[in-house]
């Protein structure tokens, strides 16, 4: 299912259940700054079928990522998925680089009926990725995870997290995803939450020209590309073609779907819940719209307040809202909310100023100078 198919206003392309917080990495750019114990008000395993109950009521085939921390610290993920599958869900995992997941569990999940399981790569090399996941040997664990998902008839995808320390890493990484038979690359442009604050944001003329780099790479590899918490890219992919520097895109080809109405950002296609049941636009935009212990997921996702505001986009402030642009990208909203606490004013990472746009610009310092979209980098 394309996500242009979808009417956000009523169903999310992407859910994402975060089963617990409880992890044994201590990554520097950890959303939910994960801890070794997991917390006493995790939902049960009654409560998560539940709630995966309430996830098929948005229609056939609603797409369900099961997070953590590391969801694999919990027993019954192969029940979940087998209870998800059953529903007509199509289950995904996003586990961490450890000894947990090992080829046993992992054949147990696919039997289970997961369509798909995501790891994580955040340096080329042992060296880079374990210094950023906080653990020796991590790499060496995903890569033999990869393999052992492989065997089991599982696709599987690489997240990669774009900052200043690992940005340089990104043509390896690439090389390295062709070598392992990844069939797709989510690339995630930090958002300053949990231990990532302590962490360097590229800046703004970088992070698009990273952009512009990703939708060359997704023309000319095997597996997909598509960013996270970096809607923008839809914007300087549509400027690249508009310019004549992008390959002509078949129907389904890299490239498809750039001119959807919308693009899928937090809150207007994209849902996140809580280990603890709390409903959030996003899991780095921790501002609650209710628990699934007191109302449905399709009900808080469809009718609060919240998540109505996320998708108008006539609602958002400063340059964003003034942007031409605005319907297929409407910027990060949890990256406004990091640096605002407004999650519908302007994303400091779009260097894009709209023609004839004479207000504040998110890159302005506090007491109202003027600084360049680049300044940092």
């Amino acid at each position: 299912m394309r996500p242009g198919t979808l009417d956000t206003s009523e169903r999310p392309f992407v859910l994402i259940w975060e089963l617990t917080q409880a992890c044994g990495l201590a990554c520097d750019h950890c959303r939910a700054d994960a801890k070794p114990q997991r917390h006493p008000d995790e939902l049960s395993t009654a409560e998560g079928k539940d709630l995966l109950e309430q996830a098929a009521e948005f229609g056939d085939g609603q797409l369900v990522v099961l997070s953590g921390g590391d969801p694999l610290v919990r027993d019954d993920v192969a029940e979940l998925i087998a209870h998800g599958d059953d529903l007509g869900l199509r289950m995904t995992i996003t586990p961490s680089g450890t000894g947990s997941l090992t080829a046993d569990r992992i054949e147990s999940m696919a039997d289970a009926g997961l369509k798909r399981m995501a790891v994580s790569l955040d340096g080329a090399s042992p060296e880079s990725h374990d210094a950023f996941r906080g653990e020796d040997g991590s790499f060496e664990e995903t890569i033999r995870a990869v393999e052992d998902a492989r065997a089991a008839g599982l696709p599987v995808q690489v997240n990669t997290t774009v900052c200043r320390q690992t940005v340089e890493e990104l043509p390896a990484i690439r090389e390295l995803l062709t070598e392992i038979g990844a069939v797709m690359w989510s690339v995630f442009f930090l958002v300053p939450v949990g231990r990532g604050k302590i962490l360097e944001p590229v800046a703004p003329e970088r992070a698009d020209a990273v952009m512009e780099w990703l939708h060359e790479v997704s023309e000319t590899e095997p597996f997909g590309v598509k960013t996270t918490e970096a809607p923008q890219y839809r914007r300087v992919a549509m400027q690249r073609r508009a310019n004549g520097d992008d390959a002509e895109d078949g129907a389904g080809g890299p490239g498809a779907g750039i001119e959807r109405r919308t693009g899928i950002v937090a809150g207007d296609g994209f849902a996140f819940v809580s280990h603890t049941g709390e409903v959030f636009p996003s899991g780095f935009l921790p501002e609650s719209a209710g628990n699934v212990r007191d109302r449905p997921v399709t009900e808080l996702y469809r009718e609060s307040d919240l998540f109505r505001s996320l998708r108008d986009r006539d609602e958002l402030s400063g340059k964003c809202g003034a942007c031409p642009y605005r319907n297929v990208c409407g910027g990060s909203r949890s990256r406004a909310f990091a640096h605002t606490g407004d999650p519908l004013a302007s994303d400091p990472l779009c260097p894009f100023v709209p023609e004839g746009y004479d207000g504040p610009l998110p890159w302005d310092d506090a007491d109202g100078e003027p600084r360049s979209a680049s300044t940092g980098d």
